[in-house]
């Protein structure tokens, strides 16, 4: 059994920097077309200016013979201009605006703290230039408990954000609840969408503590209940145009994970693809997955879909236990454990198409 899909980009990725990104870029670069790029590395990634040197690193990171894209994003700051909006639209690199609430998560700490006060013709311009704003959905409230983070920031931040600035296109990102379902759906479509990550789709939170304490299954926002992983699935599976791949791939070094105080952040490129394909294909929806890995992405953005194609084949293949670099090892999502879906791109896949034409031809 197979499939071919249209080449999936990933509207969410960590690549890092330094050593981190000479490792991990080409992971991602394997499988997917383009990426958006998170902009959150030390120092953040705040200007027009700082995003095109970015990406020349990330370019120079890729293998000689990868086609793949970074879209550049910009970290939203209380002083950040909406004259750099303008920058950013008119460079043709940089694509949407990310919003972190300070301390939310990795590297979030000069994140914004006025939405509604500093940052507001920030976001009335990136109306006028149709600039996407990607939102981490978490409140950093510490009386706020931290399973209801997502829930507490809709109410209180988004649903305001979106009466405020109906025109806005927001994606709310890794989304992680049934009530950030229900939101995203109540919204308007093409100005209102959610990415999703293999996590997210397949484990709940009682993953991080199976057989003890799982540090690899540590992310941000934290992996919530079976019903509200469950409520995604189904949203993800329907067909709906409002989800899209992000995998949130988010890679630190394996003793940054296990130690006594772990990074959040889950490193999922080399397996993500397979696990996408689990998920549709035990909700019997194998007919919808490219919609969700390759169509509602760049639709959403208003960008050409691929022309290059992907296949995936059900054989089964053992992710790594550990990738080793020169700077230590990263442990992958589902290290050790057996997949059933292989992806394969490129020449592979035109080989493989050969490789199949001529035994029909044959038979």
């Amino acid at each position: 059994m197979e499939l071919t899909l249209t080449q999936p980009d990933d509207w969410h990725l960590h690549l890092r920097d330094g050593d981190l990104l000479q490792a991990v870029a080409p992971h991602s670069a394997k499988h997917f077309g383009r990426a958006i790029i998170m902009p959150n590395l030390k120092p953040p990634i705040t200007t027009t200016a700082a995003a095109v040197a970015y990406r020349e690193s990330i370019l120079k990171a890729l293998p000689a013979d990868s086609n793949f894209t970074p879209l550049m994003t910009l970290y939203l700051t209380d002083t950040t201009s909406p004259n750099e909006i303008k920058l950013a639209r008119r460079s043709g690199v940089v694509f949407a605006v990310k919003l972190y609430p300070a301390g939310a998560t990795t590297n979030s700490q000069d994140g914004v703290t006025d939405l509604f006060g500093k940052c507001l013709p920030v976001l009335e311009e990136m109306v006028e230039e149709n600039m996407p704003l990607l939102v981490h959905g978490e409140v950093t409230d510490p009386d706020v408990d931290v399973f209801d983070r997502e829930k507490v920031f809709i109410d209180t931040v988004l649903q305001p954000l979106i009466q405020r600035l109906p025109r806005l296109k927001v994606v709310m990102e890794h989304i992680t609840t049934m009530d950030a379902v229900r939101f995203v759906e109540s919204g308007e479509e093409g100005f209102l969408a959610a990415t999703v990550t293999p996590q997210h789709l397949i484990l709940n939170r009682n993953a991080l503590f199976q057989g003890g304490l799982q540090p690899h299954n540590y992310c941000l926002p934290v992996l919530k209940r079976e019903t509200h992983r469950q409520a995604i699935v189904s949203a993800v599976t329907s067909g709906s145009k409002r989800f899209f791949l992000g995998t949130d791939s988010a890679p630190h070094e394996k003793q940054r994970k296990e130690c006594s105080c772990g990074c959040a952040g889950i490193f999922n490129a080399p397996v993500a693809i397979s696990l996408y394909a689990k998920v549709f294909e035990e909700a019997g929806a194998l007919d919808k997955l490219e919609a969700f890995t390759s169509f509602n992405g760049p639709d959403f953005y208003g960008l050409p879909r691929n022309t290059s194609k992907i296949k995936l084949t059900k054989a089964s293949w053992k992710v790594p236990d550990s990738l080793s670099f020169s700077f230590g090892n990263i442990i992958p999502m589902f290290a050790g454990e057996t997949l059933e879906w292989q992806p394969c791109v490129g020449e592979k896949a035109e080989m493989l198409n050969e490789v199949q034409e001529v035994g029909a031809n044959k038979g």
